[in-house]
């Protein structure tokens, strides 16, 4: 049987879902319902990775290093992990989190942009984190490119680096790509996070697998940004029939993701226009929160601004671009009658 480690992201990118209002109650159950369920990693922070709770990202309910010590308390042996976007988390917060016990951060900058990563990767391993390279958006670079980047990574001391699927844009196809590219040329663990926006996450997850990443990612019940993650319960129990060990016990996810689904989930994680659009045009699957409240505020379709944004190729860290966009197509519909 091939060994894969799967990192539960759903008290970070489903912390999108709830408006960053989890609670310490919510993390500790889940954390410990992981923890008994045998999930290796859990990723625990602000949606927006360390220091995002702010005006721009949207305000925590609780200060995400008080959940990170919650979670390592229910913790087991699991691990506890970070993200880390820098620009907007520090090394400060990268040493707050190590002291409320986080053993693992996943540092993450746009695919085009991983220098900026250095010194934050290369803190975190002299602390003696496990470290993880993240990049982000990753359908907006050609392969080659994906490879460039995820070397300098792996260069500051990265021991796995991921391509990551933003926006969930990614098609099969393009994965294989750009995964059996870093199997090929890189000597760290490959891995891979997908969205479910145009309905792949599973079918992508299960192509990076087959492209040689052990190190994939699921949220239960779907839980993360626009249209969720890849559902981890229903990737445990695929992976279970493809003959790959995760060492994760499928009735107790199943149990969880009930406990998710009726205690926390505020809806069920459909498929809807406007994640479906994300996906399709490209964009950031955080931006639909903030499309949303745009296009309430200006009295245009949330879906025009996202195809717009799409267009600029806007990257996660430019959300004050939804509101100018928004702000831009109702001048041009009062202009132009």
């Amino acid at each position: 049987m091939k060994k894969l480690w799967i990192t539960e992201v759903a008290l970070r990118d489903g912390s999108h879902v709830v408006g960053h209002q989890f609670t310490k109650e919510q993390v500790r159950s889940v954390t410990r319902q992981l923890s008994a369920a045998g999930v290796p990693y859990i990723e625990v922070t602000h949606g927006d990775g360390l220091g995002g709770s702010s005006l721009q990202y949207g305000f925590s309910k609780v200060y995400d290093i008080e959940l990170v010590k919650v979670a390592v308390e229910e913790a087991g042996n699991s691990t506890i992990a970070v993200l880390l976007l820098p620009g907007i988390g520090t090394i400060e917060d990268l040493k707050k989190a190590y002291d409320a016990g986080a053993r693992m951060v996943r540092v993450a900058t746009h695919v085009t942009e991983a220098d900026v990563s250095k010194q934050h990767i290369e803190t975190a391993k002299a602390m003696g984190m496990e470290v993880v390279g993240f990049l982000m958006m990753a359908h907006s670079a050609p392969p080659e490119v994906v490879l460039e980047q995820a070397k300098l990574m792996e260069a500051y001391g990265a021991g796995a680096v991921y391509v990551t699927d933003s926006a969930g844009a990614m098609l099969p196809s393009d994965v294989t790509a750009r995964i059996s590219l870093l199997k090929a040329y890189l000597s760290v663990d490959i891995g891979f996070h997908a969205h479910n926006n145009l309905s792949l996450a599973v079918a992508n997850t299960l192509a990076a697998v087959e492209a040689g990443a052990t190190r994939i990612d699921g949220s239960v019940c779907c839980l993360g940004a626009g249209a969720g993650n890849t559902q981890t319960e229903v990737l445990v129990g695929v992976l279970d029939r493809l003959g790959y060990e995760t060492g994760i016990d499928l009735y107790k996810m199943l149990d969880l993701a009930d406990d998710v689904r009726t205690n926390i989930l505020p809806a069920p994680q459909d498929i809807t226009s406007g994640s479906f659009i994300m996906g399709y045009a490209g964009v950031y699957s955080s931006f639909l929160r903030h499309a949303v409240v745009a296009a309430e505020k200006f009295g245009v379709d949330a879906r025009d601004i996202l195809v717009e944004l799409g267009k600029r190729k806007v990257v996660g860290g430019q959300e004050d671009m939804i509101i100018e966009v928004a702000q831009q197509m109702a001048e041009k519909r009062v202009s132009i009658s």
